[in-house]
């Protein structure tokens, strides 16, 4: 790898919902589920669990990353104002959002050019199949697992308790 190649999640930066970059070293030593999303696809109601998740492990070191992705069947058409509202006021979502990004093909955003390599998806595949494929990442940076879109959020709670509680668990 030359010098100018991340070599960690950590390495990448975003542009949040509102335009502001922001280094994912900002989330170091949480677990992190990233998600690309779309707001007009029969997965979006996993919004819900999403954000139910978030609520009750945000304290305890769990962050949801959200990436707007129109790429599947042009179901995240809106503009970053459009899908900040929809999602705040249809399902109440307080995680981070980030903007409309690519997550296939010659235009991926470099997040995503890591995240598919180091966690391929069904027989080796790189490319994300559709809406709402997720990644856990551990408290380390490591991407764990990759979930297809047909993965509820509530089935990957235990992997999210596990990881909590495994890596820096809370002394009482």
């Amino acid at each position: 790898m030359t010098a100018s190649t991340p070599q960690s999640l950590y390495d990448f930066t975003a542009t949040s919902i509102d335009g502001k970059p922001i280094s994912l070293s900002t989330y170091r030593d949480q677990v992190l589920l990233i998600v690309n999303t779309a707001s007009a696809c029969g997965f979006t109601p996993q919004y819900k669990g999403l954000q139910a998740l978030y609520e009750k492990y945000e304290k305890q070191g769990f962050v949801i990353l959200g990436f707007p992705c129109n790429q599947f069947g042009q179901q995240e058409p809106g503009s970053t104002a459009e899908i900040q509202s929809f999602c705040e006021m249809r399902f109440g979502v307080t995680f981070p959002l980030f903007q409309k990004i690519d997550v296939n093909g010659q235009n991926a955003h470099p997040l995503y050019q890591y995240l598919t390599k180091a966690a391929p998806g069904l027989l080796g595949t790189e490319s994300v199949k559709w809406n709402f494929t997720k990644f856990l990442v551990d408290r380390a940076g490591n991407v764990v697992k990759r979930y297809s879109s047909l993965t509820k959020p509530e089935d990957i709670e235990q992997a999210i308790q596990t990881l909590l509680q495994t890596q820096f668990p809370v002394l009482k």
